[in-house]
């Protein structure tokens, strides 16, 4: 009994090891990284709004994510860019997530050496690399899958024993998964599935109805949980989903989905990453690497389905789940549809605990279950190099080796593709500049690099909005006579319009003379569709005065000094004139240049 006990105990410490050195690998890479584009625009709505309702039930990219922005609102106000607390954050959530798995997974599989390798797929498959990175995925991500395998555990024990209070933790980690992202909606089905293939026996209708009659009161718990927060979900929408226009579209994102993420996944894919910029990269594996992982997926099938029985129903909940969360992100729930949807792991980040569980239910058998027909003898993993069963052991061995060779490589070219952050580089550069700017400098607002903020964010993208929670900020003013902006590194620059010019007027030694008491019309080279623009206003001016400028129904009411001076201020509007009126008596005024455009550095 107590060599028993001691063999047990070896097989946890494994266990703690493998998730310490999980977590601590993961800490690493996720502190080479930083902030990404989605950050920023998050950072600077938790720095802008108030700890409310509006704030906490707000959709982000159609995510509604009260618990994450909670963390979010409390993480930017206290660590700002500050990069450490983020990671202790991740590696926490990271922690909890492996420590759950390994008790679920001890909870359903027959005891012994096997558990830990359902459990390393759980812990190192580069398929989850994102949620450990990027701070915001992570919000959404490790929450949910914290969720699932803790409601699974719950729910294992609730048909086992049929005690309420397992149940009861059921539908509360329900309910803790949905305020982090909808996605833990497929928590109800994944727990019906599991039940009708796991916890059943006989033909499928037979299973379906035993499972429905038995714990047709978890149902209904799950169900009403599910109807009110996706009642509720439905009335806070951002935008319209996104869904697939066509069946060419959606069979590419089943095949992306599939064959290039998940089945590579499983075997340490994809070995290859796409450059997105500063976001977190693409999958892209190699096409040789991805064959064989097919071909090694359907040999493990076949395997282990003439082994045990069982096997073949853990097989079909892994392809059922997948196929919920194909639909899920088909029809917009998932937040986004689009032609690289299906090569971004963070998609299928929730189908690697399935996967761990269905893995280690088809090679060692569940816990206490009756076998009703084929050897209950597990896949080996230890090989005997006797007779003709070494052959499958050597395999086997290869396989996981193998297996482990590509996770390694996966995960140390995530990490070379994610160190690398032009938004670090930025604002790093920025806040030296900003260090030694003379007091008195002012800004225009504009917009940042779209390698730093794409502008479909506008206006997250903008210079306010990104500064927010920075250390050094810059003062921004409305209007300037000689303002300040970044160029495309971050150094600071004098400021020029480049845009449209007005023609040339006819006074001599003038140009356009406005005088009090009237308005001017100042004809534009080409007329301007509505934008917030920028106005560029060099003028002469006969003393001080205050003037009135339109661009179509925008107008903006500046302040003119005397002598030669040139004015910069944003006007949002549209047409092909310029308008100028002086609202001071006896003064006059000449211009020959108007520059209506954005904002860019002067070299």
């Amino acid at each position: 009994m107590f060599a028993r006990r001691f063999r047990v105990d070896r097989v946890a410490a494994v266990a703690a090891a493998l998730i310490v050195v999980s977590v601590a690998w993961r800490a690493g890479l996720a502190a080479r990284g930083w902030f990404s584009q989605d950050e920023f625009v998050i950072a600077a709505q938790a720095l802008d709004a108030r700890l409310d309702a509006d704030f906490l039930l707000r959709t982000f990219n159609n995510h509604l994510m009260p618990g994450g922005l909670l963390a979010a609102w409390l993480m930017v106000r206290s660590a700002g860019f500050v990069t450490w607390p983020w990671v202790l954050m991740l590696a926490v959530a990271q922690a909890a997530v492996g420590i759950a798995g390994y008790r679920l997974l001890r909870d359903l599989l027959r005891p012994g050496w096997g558990l830990l390798v359902p459990l390393c797929l759980l812990l190192f498959s580069p398929l989850t690399l994102e949620a450990s990175s990027l701070w915001l995925v992570g919000l959404l991500v490790l929450p949910v899958q914290l969720a699932l395998v803790l409601a699974v555990r719950a729910h294992v024990w609730y048909v086992r024993t049929r005690r309420r209070r397992h149940l009861a933790a059921v539908a509360l980690w329900l309910v803790f998964g949905l305020l982090f992202d909808p996605k833990a909606l497929l928590i109800a089905p994944l727990l019906f599935l599991l039940t009708v293939f796991l916890f059943t026996r006989g033909a499928p209708w037979r299973s379906l109805v035993t499972a429905v009659v038995r714990y047709w009161l978890a149902w209904l718990v799950l169900v009403l949980l599910s109807a009110a927060y996706l009642a509720f979900y439905l009335t806070r929408a951002a935008r319209a989903l996104d869904r697939p226009t066509s069946v060419g579209q959606v069979l590419t994102f089943l095949g992306d989905l599939v064959g290039e993420t998940v089945v590579p996944g499983l075997f340490g894919g994809p070995w290859r990453w796409t450059n997105v910029g500063d976001g977190p990269p693409l999958v892209d594996p190699y096409a040789v690497p991805t064959w064989l992982s097919w071909v090694v997926l359907m040999l493990l099938v076949v395997v282990t389905v003439r082994r045990r029985p069982s096997a073949a129903r853990a097989w079909l909940l892994l392809v059922c789940y997948v196929g919920l969360v194909a639909a899920f992100v088909a029809t917009g729930l998932g937040g986004v549809f689009g032609p690289m949807v299906g090569t971004a792991p963070r998609f299928v980040a929730d189908v690697v605990p399935v996967a761990a569980i269905c893995v280690g239910v088809a090679m060692f058998g569940i816990r206490d279950a009756d076998e009703e027909a084929g050897s209950t003898r597990p896949v080996p993993v230890v090989p005997r190099l006797v007779g003709p069963v070494a052959v499958g052991r050597v395999a086997t061995i290869a396989v996981l080796v193998a297996t482990g060779v590509g996770t390694v490589w996966s995960t140390v070219r995530f990490g070379d593709n994610w160190s690398t952050k032009h938004g670090r580089e930025y604002l790093a550069t920025t806040q030296t500049e900003l260090a030694a700017v003379p007091p008195g400098a002012v800004f225009l607002d504009t917009v940042v690099p779209d390698r730093v903020v794409a502008g479909y964010f506008w206006p997250d993208n903008l210079q306010s909005h990104f500064f927010r929670p920075a250390q050094r900020r810059p003062v921004f003013v409305e209007v300037a006579e000689r303002p300040l902006t970044f160029d495309e590194h971050g150094r600071i620059r004098p400021v020029r319009v480049e845009g449209t010019r007005i023609l040339p007027g006819q006074v001599p030694d003038c140009g356009h003379l406005v005088e009090s008491g009237r308005t001017v019309r100042i004809p534009l080279e080409t007329r301007l569709e509505k934008w917030p623009y920028v106005v560029e206003f060099g003028y002469v001016s006969s003393g001080d005065a205050t003037a009135t400028m339109r661009l179509g129904e925008a107008t903006r009411e500046i302040t003119l000094s005397s002598g030669l001076n040139q004015l910069y201020f944003p006007l949002a509007g549209a047409g092909d004139v310029i308008e100028v009126t002086l609202g001071t008596p006896d003064a006059a005024v000449c211009t020959r240049l108007i520059t209506v455009g954005r904002v860019v550095p002067a070299s």
